[in-house]
């Protein structure tokens, strides 16, 4: 493995309090040393990130790589490789794949397909229940041994919150994550936008912000009861953003993460005929997104994911609720990022801590840091570079962005996973 030196660059960790212009040395795929000398280091390979940022790897919690199951719509390998020029290094993959991820053998394909696409941090999250029908719990424990570095249900509901109490207690038992994405369905059923000005406007299915808000209430109840470890996935409304502040200033055990287009884009920007804004949860009220700022700066929320959903292009033909919801976002997570810095939302040093630090930590693992012998996960950026949306720079299989054609500020020069350099611009 080389020795690689990475000089002149801005260093920003939050985790280790760096914030300075300085050197990051690498050796066997560890960090050596960040800005301390080392007089006798003879580097195989020097990186000038003058006027660049220098951070810890992305660690992203929701990136659907369509594979196994639905290749046509992308690949491993395809969504890695957009992973890698996005500046992610780990990324969690839901388990909602075909086959599901509830068996030891799928989450061995998954790793064995990671590691022939050179991109071996691949962390599956495991079925929450068998086939995610909602009924059957799955053998959580043979999952966590396997390698699942949690456990969800996706998008998939259960059919009682007895069935997510004994879920939850199976998973405490053996100190697992439960990822929670809060819906009700019989609130939710066959909505497509927020209940609001557009969905009238429209006459278009609706989902309320209730039926976010009172699965986030009930699950909160149910985690204080088991006293498991929850993260909330996808957050998109204030009255959920509340509810979990107070929780959390009660002591649960309790995080959540939002969308990184949730925070950019409301039911206001949504064109009536363009399926790129049909995602789940829907893009909410200028009061919903306000408030998602605000409990990101404060804390409440601590994770910006992407929530990449590659499609093909069949999948978002035909009428706005006939087409299958998500965006393709792993490209557009650091540029969305740094313009919420551009808008005075958060800080610089926030936002890497919500893509590092605050991952790594709700997951338990020891990355999202520059510190000395933990894995040379590393994204080079150029903060002020700005480029376009295309054909020409695009490396998802998904082009289903509302960003496509659109000038962004923000671009990954240099992307090191365990000291390899996996992209380079």
């Amino acid at each position: 493995m080389k020795k690689i030196l990475i000089s002149n660059g801005h260093i920003i960790d939050p985790a280790n309090k760096i914030d300075q212009v300085g050197s990051v040395y690498i050796a066997e795929g560890k960090i050596l040393a960040v800005n301390e000398h080392i007089s006798d280091f003879t580097p195989d390979l020097s990186i000038d990130a003058k006027d660049n940022i220098v951070c810890p790897g992305f660690i992203d919690l929701s990136v659907r790589l369509r594979d196994p199951g639905q290749s046509y719509k992308g690949t491993i390998l395809s969504e890695t490789t957009a992973a890698a020029s996005a500046g992610v290094t780990s990324l969690c993959l839901p388990p909602d794949t075909s086959p599901v991820i509830d068996t030891q053998a799928v989450t061995e394909l998954i790793a064995d397909k990671a590691e022939k696409a050179s991109y071996p941090q691949v962390y599956p999250i495991g079925a929450l229940t068998h086939q995610l029908a909602g009924v059957e719990l799955s053998s959580m424990f043979a999952l966590k041994q396997a390698g699942c570095i949690a456990v969800s249900n996706a998008t998939v509901p259960l059919t009682s919150l007895l069935v997510l109490r004994r879920a939850m207690e199976y998973a405490s038992s053996h100190d697992l994550l439960v990822m929670y994405h809060p819906d009700i369905p019989s609130l939710s059923k066959n909505g497509c936008v927020h209940e609001g000005v557009f969905s009238t406007r429209y006459g278009l299915p609706a989902i309320p912000e209730a039926s976010e808000s009172i699965a986030v209430a009930q699950c909160l109840e149910l985690a204080e009861l088991t006293g498991c470890r929850l993260h909330f996935s996808q957050i998109s409304s204030r009255r959920s953003a509340i509810k979990i502040q107070q929780a959390k200033k009660y002591g649960l055990k309790v995080s959540a993460d939002v969308a990184i287009h949730q925070l950019h884009l409301t039911e206001d920007d949504i064109e009536p005929f363009n399926s790129s804004f049909h995602v789940l949860p829907p893009f909410r009220s200028k009061k919903d997104q306000k408030s998602l700022r605000e409990n990101l700066a404060n804390g409440a929320i601590d994770i910006i994911c992407s929530d990449h959903q590659p499609h093909d292009i069949d999948a978002k033909l035909g009428a706005f609720p006939e087409t299958e919801p998500g965006i393709s976002s792993l490209e557009t997570l650091l540029p969305l990022t740094l313009r919420l810095i551009e808008d005075n939302a958060i800080t610089l040093n926030q936002g890497i801590a919500a893509l590092t630090q605050n991952p790594a930590k709700t997951l338990g693992i020891n990355s999202g840091a520059l510190s000395l012998g933990f894995s040379a996960d590393i994204c080079i950026f150029d903060p002020n570079l700005s480029w376009t949306v295309n054909q020409d720079n695009w490396k998802s299989a998904g082009h289903n962005t509302p960003y496509w054609g659109q000038s962004l500020k923000g671009r990954v020069t240099h992307t090191l996973q365990a000291g390899s350099i996996i992209y380079t611009l």
